[in-house]
């Protein structure tokens, strides 16, 4: 059977090749989609677990989305809060989400007090020496950024002073009173970063301190750890919609390639078919034949797949540095299966009609 099997692909090489592209097609949307968004994600996770905080805390109103909302909050409630008692540092944050030449977080900082969580590591130059200077990260750099040079953010021309360390919640940071003035809302802040007593006894007593201090009472406090148990797919709202839609529909285009392939292939060798039954070759016989040709196609796709995933990371690192893009053993794993059993769905009709097949009207099929 396997010489047959092979045979018949090899005897129409052109048919072959596209279905089984179509197939890493498949794999390489499975892999890709779910690699930017789950890469979003982790980097999300990575970079604040970075920026050494214990809790976080902003006005009720605002997203835990950080970025997807403005600044209301007066900076002024900083020291407020690094008066209570376990709490040792309270950083002002004012960050804005911005989509000029990529979708980013850029970060307003208090150098100081955000430095004192856990110290900018610099590459390269060292803190703000003015209000339009800015810090970036060691992979906005790769860009072929250095210190000295002059960038356009928000809009602004700004002077990189220093190069740091990737890690530390976003990649540009600029004075907080300078974010201020630019998106014309001066003296707020987005959040507050604490750095407590570390014990979650201590973190219980600061979040009933905050929410007993006037004006702050609707307030939302986390742990950092709460934070980042809401950075997940399950917890995303309609990042899994997303990830099944477009999974939905390379399953989609798999399935219909391979059955119209396949439904090809049987009226084409309904002749040989017949021969086959004529010498005693059972159904379970003729639908093994469809079903290996299409388990050979699908895993040879599947391989495609797999590569070019691999190579579209290496190329999008190379040409995008900043994008995330995560692919794991669990995902390439699952996409494999769906492309895998997809393709024997769309095969089961073909093979069932082929199994169905009269010997005598077979053979005498012109």
């Amino acid at each position: 059977m396997n010489k047959l099997v092979v045979g018949n692909l090899v005897h129409r090489p052109l048919r072959s090749v596209i279905s089984a592209f179509a197939v890493a097609i498949e794999v390489v949307m499975i892999l890709s989609i779910a690699a930017i968004m789950l890469g979003m994600l982790n980097g999300t996770a990575k970079n604040q677990s970075g920026i050494g905080a214990d809790m976080i805390t902003h006005p009720g109103a605002a997203s835990n989305l950080i970025g997807m909302s403005g600044a209301s909050a007066s900076i002024k409630v900083a020291g407020i809060l690094a008066a209570l008692p376990h709490v040792t540092v309270a950083a002002p944050v004012y960050i804005k989400l911005t989509a000029s030449s990529s979708v980013e977080n850029i970060y307003g900082i208090d150098f100081p007090t955000f430095d004192a969580l856990k110290p900018f590591v610099f590459v390269a130059g060292g803190p703000f020496t003015g209000s339009n200077d800015i810090i970036i990260d060691d992979i906005q750099a790769a860009k072929g950024l250095k210190v000295g040079d002059t960038i356009q953010v928000l809009g602004q021309p700004f002077r990189i002073c220093g190069v740091v360390e990737h890690g530390k919640g976003g990649r540009k940071f600029i004075p907080i009173t300078t974010m201020g003035i630019i998106d014309g809302n001066e003296g707020k802040a987005s959040a507050f970063y604490l750095l407590t007593d570390n014990s979650p006894q201590f973190q219980k007593v600061v979040r009933d301190e905050i929410h007993a201090t006037p004006g702050m009472q609707q307030y939302d406090v986390q742990t950092m750890e709460e934070l980042l148990s809401l950075l997940t797919p399950e917890k995303m709202p309609g990042f899994n919609i997303g990830l099944r839609t477009v999974i939905g529909i390379a399953v989609i285009i798999g399935f219909l390639v391979i059955f119209q392939s396949m439904y090809t292939a049987v009226i084409e060798r309904t002749r040989e078919i017949g021969i086959l039954k004529s010498m005693g070759a059972s159904r379970l016989y003729i639908v093994g034949i469809v079903l290996s040709e299409t388990g050979l196609l699908t895993l040879v796709g599947i391989a495609i797949g797999i590569i070019a995933t691999f190579a579209l990371r290496a190329a999008l690192h190379a040409k995008f540095p900043t994008q995330a893009f995560t692919i794991t053993p669990g995902w390439v794993a699952s996409g494999s299966l769906i492309a895998f059993f997809g393709a024997l769905l769309g095969a089961f009709y073909p093979a069932l009609k082929a199994a169905r097949k009269d010997p005598i009207d077979a053979l005498s099929y012109e």
